[in-house]
């Protein structure tokens, strides 16, 4: 399957990264800045600073660049096909469920 880019963590658009996210990096569709807190890998909202890495400093605004050295993008690619590879259809979601009960 053939990668169109990385999926912004705001709209869920492809945003043409195929590579590496800078910090000057921002989704074209919504504006939203991808080098961030939420469109990290570490992103949390259970863990202390909603961060899985064990940083100093809480950033405050999660959603604006910020300067974190464990920054790593999440892995929500466009595929070929136009679904995510993290996103199934809610069809196939329900149907898995539904198929938890049956005898």
């Amino acid at each position: 399957m053939a990668q169109e880019g990385l999926l912004c963590w705001s709209c869920g658009k492809p945003t043409g990264i195929t590579g590496r996210v800078m910090r000057s990096d921002s989704c074209v569709e919504c504006l939203a800045d991808l080098r961030c807190c939420r469109g990290c890998r570490h992103f949390d909202p259970t863990r202390r600073f909603q961060c899985r890495e064990n940083i100093e400093h809480n950033v405050v605004n999660k959603e604006k660049t910020n300067h974190c050295d464990f920054f790593q993008h999440r892995d929500a690619m466009k595929v070929a096909g136009g679904r995510s590879s993290q996103q199934s259809d809610k069809g196939t979601q329900k149907k898995r469920f539904d198929d938890l009960f049956e005898d």
